[in-house]
């Protein structure tokens, strides 16, 4: 009897054994599918478990990873969504943390600061060396949220000038966000425009003070002074005033049209036209101005060159002004070319007016299409020149969608060059 009685308490705590170890691997399996985050596959064959409620254990599991398995992917997905919208602007976006390490930096922004060889896990410090940048985002992490700043931003030799603005990044409920997103508003352009503006501005203040001085002092001094002056006086001080109020005249009318064509790019009008009998004109009309037997005007116009569309009247103007200019301030040429030929696909006709005379020295070269800009200035205001003419001329050919260059050397003459598109259609 003993014996049985041993034999049955052996079986039951072998039972018991092997229902603990497969209660446990049941549990391992369940804990091992909670760190996966993975559904859980039992046998259902085995009794035990609907016995202790494991099935319906493990239903319930599974719907919950079901739910974290679609939460997941929606917020995915969301994710995604974000990033290619960020990705698309055209911006400079960054997201960082706390310590202001980057977590996410857009394309714009990777393509701007192309000097930064990483991104993600950089500090935002390494990528935007700007100070006032970092007092900025100081400010905005202690709570003061400050409007958006202007910062500079230094790339190997180039400036860009931005517009920073902070947002922080809200989390789930139950998450703490403590990312920040930066956002760089490119004002670079605006910046220089700024600048452009400031600097024309002054120039033209300057440039219409002097006219405006010698008239008035002129003008005072006749109806001050007009029975102590002599008949000769008066005449002199009429002659300035005059002189003066032409220069005023053509200062405002080259201002007038230097903003037409800077606002109003439709304003060419294109027409069939010959460039040669342009030329053949131009070298007619000022062939009354040579001074000496010794000079010429030569003309070369290629043959292949046939009648195509162009503002005649805006291209006569580019060319009045090279010629002009040649005759203001290189009197003494022995020879000014005009020319004119196709290039290579016949795609653009390469233009030039060209003399021997004294030559611009290397400095000046570069500045000589900027507004105002003189090269001789008191010989410029003495021959009547406004430092207009050809930014306005190369105002003229880039609407035209061509370009314009300077070629020079001091005692060897002066080169300019021009382009415009040869174009048949409309």
């Amino acid at each position: 009897m003993s014996f049985l009685l041993l034999i049955f308490i052996g079986a039951v705590i072998t039972s018991f054994y092997f229902f603990v170890k497969r209660v446990r691997a049941s549990t391992r399996s369940l804990e091992d599918a909670i760190k996966s985050r993975k559904r859980l596959l039992l046998n259902r064959t085995e009794g035990y478990q609907r016995l202790f409620g494991f099935d319906s254990l493990v239903t319930t599991f599974n719907k919950l990873i079901d739910q974290h398995q679609a939460y997941a992917n929606a917020q995915s997905g969301h994710t995604n969504q974000i990033k290619a919208t960020l990705g698309a602007v055209q911006e400079p976006i960054f997201i960082f943390d706390r310590q202001r390490f980057v977590e996410y930096a857009n394309e714009w922004a990777k393509r701007t600061f192309k000097d930064c060889k990483s991104f993600e896990g950089a500090r935002l410090e390494s990528i935007l060396r700007s100070s006032t940048l970092l007092d900025y985002l100081e400010a905005y992490q202690e709570g003061a949220n400050p409007a958006q700043a202007q910062i500079m931003i230094e790339q190997g030799s180039e400036r860009y000038w931005f517009e920073a603005s902070c947002a922080q990044i809200d989390g789930t409920p139950s998450e703490v966000s403590n990312s920040t997103l930066l956002v760089l508003h490119d004002i670079t352009r605006l910046k220089g425009l700024e600048e452009m503006r400031r600097e024309f501005v002054a120039n033209v203040s300057h440039e219409l003070r002097t006219p405006l001085t010698i008239i008035k002092g002129f003008a005072e001094t006749l109806v001050e002074n007009a029975k102590q002056l002599s008949e000769a006086e008066r005449e002199r001080f009429n002659k300035k005033i005059l002189k003066n109020s032409e220069r005023l005249h053509i200062l405002v009318e080259d201002l007038l049209t230097l903003s037409r064509l800077e606002s109003q790019a439709s304003q060419i009008d294109w027409e069939l036209a010959s460039l040669g009998q342009l030329f053949e004109e131009t070298v007619e009309n000022n062939s009354s101005r040579l001074k000496r037997n010794d000079q010429k005007m030569v003309l070369e116009i290629d043959s292949e060159l046939e009648d195509f569309e162009f503002d005649l009247y805006r291209i006569n103007q580019v060319v009045d002004n090279l010629v002009e200019n040649v005759f203001r301030y290189a009197p003494d040429f022995k020879e000014l070319k005009l020319s004119a030929k196709l290039n290579a696909d016949k795609s653009m006709v390469l233009c030039s007016v060209k003399d021997d005379g004294p030559g611009i020295p290397q400095k000046d070269l570069p500045h000589i299409f900027e507004r105002f800009y003189r090269v001789d200035k008191g010989r410029s205001r003495e021959h009547g020149g406004t430092g207009l003419g050809l930014s306005i001329m190369k105002h003229i050919v880039q609407l035209h969608g061509g370009d314009v260059r300077g070629e020079s050397s001091p005692g060897q003459g002066t080169a300019i060059h021009f382009s415009i598109p040869y174009r048949f259609e409309g």
